[in-house]
């Protein structure tokens, strides 16, 4: 749990530009998951001690922050971040903080889960980033308030320790706590800035809720589903089409680079769980003139061999196609295919766990401690 060391220290001052030509940043092994702390699943930042420069929601502002040199307010520089004052001490002769004093956000994540990777990213924060940054993880029902998440009954975990942190670089650590969280609480030592938060990880749903509902999205993100593998990830990301809500920009989509070869594109799904499934949406809204031509759906449980679910069917552009199946069909795992490349906004799986697959989903949700 410790930050790529070499990030650690100051940042060069800004010299004209492009801001980002001197940012640090490097490959993590967690990317790939879902970030747990995306505004579109629901997260938000609930509460910050202090946020004079800069206003706590542009943590989890899902693009990258951006610098303008030439954009001051009232309090001084604006920055596309949090940013807390300086931290002074108790007196002329006293005049630093103390070891233990520290700023701190609480963040709701969209989703409930199991953090496999955290990013804090000190980006355009050169010389006003945090000394150390530390997170901590807990797990409570319902919609706690501020007050209850601060209550003195309430035991935090430990997912990064206090570790010193570089400006104007993407910090990354990685998380090795197998246990469900609902709420972080992000620390910095003693003040700063962040530009973006990042919280990489598996969605952990609430058994409950998915029974309570009966039929649901088996494929949908904020209930467990996830991407596998995807043939093409150019334009944009495949796990764009099991977000929450329609599609409401292009890029908001998955869409592959144009083939040049007979081959076509794919992505591969994990259910929530293993699932019946009664009726499918496929839709390319905002994809025009590079929707998918075609597209079909094959399923299978876990290991199995792939059976058709849905044949190779015209799409339109810009449509949500909609398909009832004569038969509810069994599976843990989806493929869809597109002919021959293009792409396509969501995916939407309806359907209900099988009773095994409801049993497996409680067992793990006991053994993360739900």
């Amino acid at each position: 749990m410790t930050a790529t060391t070499h990030f650690t220290g100051d940042a060069n001052p800004y010299g004209g530009g492009d801001p980002y030509a001197d940012y640090r940043t490097a490959d993590r092994p967690f990317t790939h998951l879902v970030d747990l702390a995306d505004r579109r699943l629901g997260a938000g930042v609930i509460a910050a001690n202090d946020e004079f420069f800069a206003e706590r929601e542009n943590l989890l502002k899902p693009e990258p922050a951006h610098f303008d040199p030439e954009h001051f307010g009232h309090k001084g520089k604006i920055m596309d971040g949090w940013e807390t004052r300086r931290r002074r001490g108790v007196s002329a002769a006293q005049p630093h903080p103390v070891d233990e004093d520290h700023d701190w956000a609480l963040v709701r994540l969209g989703a409930p889960g199991v953090v496999r990777g955290i990013v804090v990213d000190t980006a355009h924060f050169r010389g006003n980033y945090p000394q150390a940054v530390s997170v901590q993880g807990v797990s409570l029902p319902g919609s706690p308030s501020p007050e209850d998440l601060l209550a003195p009954d309430v035991k935090w975990t430990t997912l990064v320790p206090r570790t010193a942190v570089g400006g104007h670089a993407a910090n990354g650590f990685a998380v090795e706590t197998a246990q469900r969280f609902t709420h972080l609480r992000v620390n910095q030592h003693p003040d700063g800035g962040i530009a973006r938060l990042r919280v990489y990880g598996e969605v952990a749903p609430d058994p409950a809720w998915l029974t309570a509902l009966g039929t649901f999205d088996l494929v949908a993100l904020e209930n467990g589903g996830r991407v596998e593998d995807a043939s093409d990830r150019f334009y944009s990301p495949a796990t764009n089409t099991i977000q929450p809500g329609r599609s409401r920009k292009m890029d908001d989509g998955w869409e592959t680079r144009r083939r040049r070869d007979r081959g076509n594109d794919w992505i591969h799904y994990h259910l929530v769980e293993e699932a019946e499934i009664r009726a499918v949406e496929i839709d390319t809204a905002y994809l025009k003139g590079n929707s998918a031509g075609w597209a079909g759906l094959s399923v299978r449980d876990a290991g199995g061999d792939w059976t058709e679910l849905l044949p190779r069917t015209r799409l339109q552009p810009d449509t949500n196609h909609r398909f009832v199946l004569p038969r509810a069909v069994r599976a843990a795992e989806v493929r869809i295919d597109i002919y021959p490349d293009g792409g396509i906004s969501r995916l939407r799986l309806f359907g209900s766990l099988t009773a095994p697959g409801a049993a497996r989903l409680m067992a793990r949700h006991v053994g993360l401690g739900g």
